[in-house]
């Protein structure tokens, strides 16, 4: 079967609207877009058969203007089709190998230049897919040039001998030994690129214990019709050279002449050598003095020269070897600074690193950053994205959009100080200033304009960021309040506590207008549940009624709910050490008088943390999977 037979059938057996399967697999327009994202001709959503490149489509679509409103006149209906799919993938790949393969190790491009948005973890990305190996790293910027970034003379103090008007060394009395001075001297000290290469060739190579004298002759054309001589580098000995900003300086100033070194052969040896200068080669000939390279017969077989390994190690030829690795970052919004010409762009795989919140690099959690303005608590992914949608509508632009990591979260906190200095600034500044402060999210309630200044206030001779204005522009914005992984809402510890207690007493008679007392059905029970004991009906249901193993409910939470899994659902042998390593905490925080266990035996205990700033997860949770939750205000 085809994987589009395969998912056609996975809707018909396998879930709740089998009626819907030609509304969840009509994905034309989807293609479309992807096909947009992309620049070519068409694509096929089928093709895409393993969770982690379906995640990265969904995020791009998610990202794209036109896809959002194609979104809003279709009802959602392509973002339910992207969900019903993803289960479907993520059910083969449950029972199947298929998973395995996708982590198997995949061939690396030697040039790569990964791009976005600032703040999306480009240089992270780079810095997890490099962590253990021989890395050198340098940035770019206007005042970058070759010799800062390849080598040059500069001017060095060495300790030389005193010598008198005769030209002999000074002698002191008392000590008997040579006197020394400090003299200014010129010595041609290599940067980034001349690290990285000589580092790399020797990673080819050891060192000679004897100089050899065999001399070199050039090799026979007959034996360039025998393919099998080459020896393709299975790159066991990579040294990365790490560009960041690449596009901050003049990449044809700063590259020169190495520039033609870029075009690789399928070996990933450079194409075409280039002659060394005169002060690059003494220095590379005295590197390399006494190194000889493994494969140097084969090496010398893709020029068609018996010794072009002996000019390389000359320092007469310059050749990038097949384990030097270039990978370089790049802001689009800083396209303007130095524009890259095609002919550089070609020479490069470019890597798209899309605007997603933030996750956990071992757990996948997601990161659940907030803004503190110390009176109340913000939702940083949810300012991400209001004022991603802001900065497009304005701009028509994906350009100037922020990542998540923009902004450095200490201990998940972003306090008011920094996102003034930091993302304020930049937005005021780099972002909206050219496109002027009319819309409303720019205005107080009094209709005057949010300029910059108005973001400090002077009081008692000190400058303070000004906390009702901040909070004012996130308000404007429509940003959610932050919930912690427990549902607890920050700004007020007792509230949450109270609204807890109403979970967990349906008879709670309290009038307070501050909590939501809506009350629920489940699959059509005349019983009535507050928040947490219809949550954990609909997990009761997940467990009895569709049969989940415990993977597939810790998969449920960590791909719906916004909320580590650990907080979520506990297993019941690790309750003990949690209540040991909590035991100050005197609220509710389990129902562990309710053990639930998985078909394949996994008991564990679900939270009591349900407010109104995470129902709607679980209600959403319920939905996809087929459970009925009515409400009864």
């Amino acid at each position: 079967m085809t994987t589009e037979e395969q998912y056609k059938s996975f809707i018909l057996n396998c879930t709740t609207s089998p009626k819907s399967v030609n509304n969840y697999s009509d994905f034309k327009r989807i293609n479309e877009t992807i096909a947009k994202i992309k620049g070519v001709d068409s694509f096929d959503i089928y093709s895409c058969v393993h969770t982690k490149e379906l995640q990265d489509i969904i995020d791009s679509l998610n990202n794209n203007e036109e896809f959002k409103q194609y979104e809003k006149t279709g009802s959602y209906q392509y973002s339910n089709a992207l969900k019903t799919y993803m289960r479907f993938l993520c059910a083969k790949e449950l029972f199947s190998n298929e998973a395995k393969k996708i982590d198997a190790p995949k061939p690396i491009g030697l040039q790569q230049i990964y791009y976005g948005a600032p703040g999306t973890g480009k240089s992270k990305t780079i810095k997890d897919l490099t962590f253990g190996e021989s890395v050198i790293r340098t940035t770019f910027h206007p005042d970058s040039d070759y010799a800062s970034f390849v080598g040059t003379y500069k001017p060095i103090t060495e300790e030389v001998d005193l010598r008198d008007c005769y030209g002999k060394k000074v002698i002191d009395d008392d000590t008997k030994e040579v006197v020394k001075e400090e003299r200014i001297a010129y010595k041609f000290i290599p940067q980034a690129f001349l690290e990285a290469y000589v580092k790399a060739w020797k990673k080819l190579g050891s060192k000679k214990s004897e100089k050899s004298d065999k001399s070199y002759n050039r090799i026979h054309p007959a034996l360039l019709d025998t393919p099998e001589i080459f020896t393709k580098n299975k790159a066991s000995k990579k040294q990365f050279l790490i560009i960041e900003e690449i596009n901050r300086g003049n990449c044809a100033q700063i590259f020169g002449d190495l520039f033609q070194l870029l075009d690789r052969n399928e070996y990933g040896f450079s194409d075409y050598p280039i002659v060394a200068d005169k002060d690059m080669q003494k220095y590379l000939e005295k590197e390399f003095e006494g190194w000889e390279i493994t494969n140097k017969d084969e090496i010398n077989q893709l020029y068609g020269e018996a010794n072009m390994v002996n000019l390389i190690m000359k320092g007469e030829r310059l050749v990038l070897p097949s384990n030097l690795y270039i990978w370089a970052t790049m802001n689009t919004s800083d396209q303007s600074l130095f524009p890259i010409d095609s002919a550089f762009k070609r020479r490069w795989d470019w890597k798209y690193v899309p605007i997603r919140e933030g996750r956990d690099k071992e757990t996948n959690a997601k990161l659940n950053w907030y803004i503190n303005t110390g009176n109340k608590q913000y939702d940083w992914w949810s300012f991400i994205s209001k004022v991603n949608e802001l900065i497009g509508s304005l701009t028509n632009s994906e350009d100037k959009k922020l990542g998540y990591f923009f902004c450095k979260a200490k201990d998940g906190e972003i306090d008011a100080d920094l996102f003034v200095s930091k993302v304020i600034f930049y937005l005021w500044n780099d972002v909206f200033k050219d496109y002027g402060f009319d819309d409303k999210d720019f205005q107080d309630e009094e209709g005057k304009i949010l300029s910059f200044d108005r973001f400090y206030e002077d009081k008692n001779g000190k400058t303070n960021v000004d906390i009702a204005i901040v909070e004012q522009f996130l308000e404007n914005l429509g940003v959610e309040d932050f919930f912690s992984d427990e549902g607890k809402e920050e700004d007020s510890e007792d509230s949450y506590e109270k609204e807890s207690d109403w979970n967990l007493n349906n008879n709670n008679n309290s009038n307070s207008n501050s909590y939501d007392y809506t009350k629920y059905r489940v699959n059509g029970s005349s019983e009535l549940l507050g928040k947490g004991r219809m949550a954990l009906a609909v997990m009761e249901y997940l467990v009895n009624d569709k049969k989940e193993t415990y993977s597939e409910i810790l998969s449920d939470i960590s791909r719906i709910i916004n909320s580590k899994t650990d907080r979520i659902v506990i297993k019941v042998e690790d309750y003990p050490l949690w209540k040991e390593k909590y035991k100050n905490d005197k609220g509710k925080r389990w129902y562990d008088d309710y053990p639930l266990t998985t078909i394949d035996n996994v008991k564990f205990y679900f939270t009591t943390q349900w407010g109104k700033g995470n129902i709607q997860a679980i209600l959403h949770l319920a939905r996809t999977k087929g459970c009925t939750v009515e409400s009864v205000k």
